[in-house]
């Protein structure tokens, strides 16, 4: 063999070793924890678990999805944002934690925009309002309006907790419509639809992916997406703006986060693999198959996403004079 070759062959092994030993730098031996910052079984829990087998073999670590619920998310947010910024916690951001939290919570223990490295968009999900119709007998968005506004503070709406994306939602409905409903706040997603279900409350606003099973099985009513446009999933479904409810139409996304001062070379290393698990064809199915459409996209493309649903969550906090209960 001559000398130029076992040169080459060095060279290329140490290519190999270097993208091994990067790797192992920046994720080591330990398992990857992916904070869901509700309870199991809602859709940031879906999203999670849907990626996270595929996301192991990208990164050829362990990864287990771990729930933490509480407070709107600010909880599973928040520790997330505390933790060793070594590549092994890493959480699922939304527009809960990101925005409606921290626009209407003065107490907000941690800084959306300061707080985390943002990695990558995960999806974009549709939030929709659902009734039980055992509770609220109507048709469409109008007639659900037309009942509460005849029936003042005799009707609930359920939220996945206190200052989050549903709670904000269901606030501004009921600063737009001028209808009296009562806040129930719950630790998660999950819990408040099984209380939904059971008529211990009456209406909800959630991402699409938990609510798609009931809606199907007639279970719970769907009354108008937040979306651009229809979902395949629900299609003689209105968007709130073909309702007659413009302001409403904000689509909810879900991304990924590690704690502030996270290596470049680790983001770029979590951003690529996840971008590699998004377009896994299994895990497209699951996610359209739950009216989820994955993203992905650069991380200062996810710093300004984060950034702008901020400033419209504030604005929306003070255009409508919302505060917490």
């Amino acid at each position: 063999m001559s000398l130029n070759r076992v040169l080459r062959i060095a060279g290329l092994a140490c290519v190999v070793f270097g993208a091994v030993a990067a790797q192992a730098a920046a994720f080591g031996n330990k398992p990857v924890r992916l904070i869901v910052p509700f309870a199991a079984g809602g859709a940031t829990d879906i999203v999670a678990r849907s990626v996270a087998d595929q996301l192991s073999k990208e990164l050829e670590q362990v990864v287990v999805v771990e729930n933490k619920p509480g407070v709107g998310g600010a909880l599973g947010a928040n520790y997330v944002s505390k933790a060793e910024p070594d590549g092994h916690t890493l959480g699922v951001a939304t527009v809960s934690t990101m925005a409606a939290n921290p626009a209407m919570n003065p107490a907000n223990p941690y800084d959306p925009i300061k707080g985390f490295t943002p990695i990558i968009t995960i999806a974009m999900v549709p939030v929709v309002l659902v009734v039980n119709p055992a509770r609220i007998p109507v048709e469409n968005l109008r007639g659900l309006v037309a009942f509460l506004q005849a029936r003042p503070g005799k009707h609930s709406f359920a939220s996945a907790g206190t200052g989050g994306v549903g709670h904000l939602d269901g606030e501004l409905f009921k600063a737009l419509t001028r209808t009296e409903i009562v806040h129930v706040a719950y630790k998660g997603a999950a819990p408040a639809i099984t209380d939904l279900l059971a008529g211990q409350v009456d209406m909800m606003f959630d991402n699409l992916p938990s609510m798609l099973p009931h809606i199907q099985s007639g279970k719970l009513k769907a009354m108008a997406i937040m979306s651009p446009q229809r979902t395949p999933n629900l299609p003689d479904v209105p968007t709130f703006t073909q309702a007659g409810w413009k302001t409403l139409d904000n689509t909810a996304w879900m991304g990924l986060v590690a704690p502030p001062k996270l290596p470049a070379a680790s983001q770029e290393a979590l951003r690529k693999a996840f971008a590699r698990a998004l377009d896994d064809p299994a895990v497209r199915k699951r996610f359209a198959d739950s009216g989820i459409q994955p993203v992905g996209g650069t991380s200062a493309e996810f710093a300004t996403r984060i950034r702008n649903e901020l400033a419209l969550r504030k604005k929306i906090v003070a255009d409508q004079k919302l505060k917490l209960e």
